[in-house]
């Protein structure tokens, strides 16, 4: 009888799990931002005055870059000083009456068939999580990576807290996602319609982009990534 020991077999490891990352304006949403419709739908119903769309706009005209929104995105001065209590009850009406109608049906179709396969499916946004959660949550989908906005006692302050999901703070999201939820970002999907989300369709293996806008189209074909139109 041999006394030497024989090397036991290891198990073998589990399969890393796959992402699907589906952005919302333009992709899911056709058209115009839901943050847009939504400052815009504050406005009729008397919630906003005319002073606080003039400051945004003063606020955009004095750090604007390039011709960018991105002040705006990052500074939510129509939410300054209001209280979440009276804002997010408004926002969920409003994405279930206003927003859920206008889904796209092949971006519904995807986001199924990711649900059907097993994978982690999210919706990441630049637009504020109390406006993407009601969205969420209708569409069945568990994971939400949207701007999540400061508050104190006195309501917003009107600042998003760091990483805002847009360019690079959309894949810094991805990279943490994958790292918690041991998702494989090189077998994962992303979906995207616009220059903010190359940084998020760079980091997958299997990038969409989607009712391509602002030169996506030209980007798209530049990184032999596949264009699809959802409208």
């Amino acid at each position: 009888m041999s006394d030497s020991i024989q090397p036991s077999s290891s198990p073998p490891s589990p399969p890393s799990a796959i992402g699907a990352f589906f952005d919302v304006d333009n992709t899911l949403i056709p058209g115009q931002s839901i943050e847009i419709r939504f400052v815009r739908y504050l406005w009729k119903s008397g919630f906003l005055s005319k002073r606080v769309l003039v400051d945004s706009a003063l606020y955009l005209l004095f750090n604007i870059l390039e011709f960018s929104l991105s002040p705006l995105r990052e500074r939510k001065i129509y939410l300054l000083d209001k209280r979440p209590e009276g804002i997010e009850p408004l926002a969920k009406w409003f994405v279930r009456s206003e927003i859920c109608p206008r889904l796209s049906l092949k971006g519904t179709t995807a986001l199924a068939q990711h649900k059907l396969a097993g994978h982690h499916v999210a919706l990441i946004s630049g637009t504020p999580e109390f406006l993407v959660k009601p969205l969420a949550h209708f569409l069945d989908v568990p994971n939400v990576l949207a701007a999540k906005l400061e508050t104190n006692q006195d309501g917003y302050t009107g600042r998003v807290h760091s990483p805002y999901p847009y360019g690079e703070g959309k894949r810094r999201l991805l990279q943490t996602f994958s790292e918690t939820h041991g998702v494989d970002l090189a077998q994962s999907y992303a979906y995207g319609d616009s220059p903010g989300d190359i940084q998020a369709l760079e980091s997958v293996g299997h990038p969409l982009v989607v009712n391509p806008i602002r030169g996506m189209a030209r980007i798209a074909r530049r990184h032999r990534w596949p264009i699809a139109l959802w409208a």
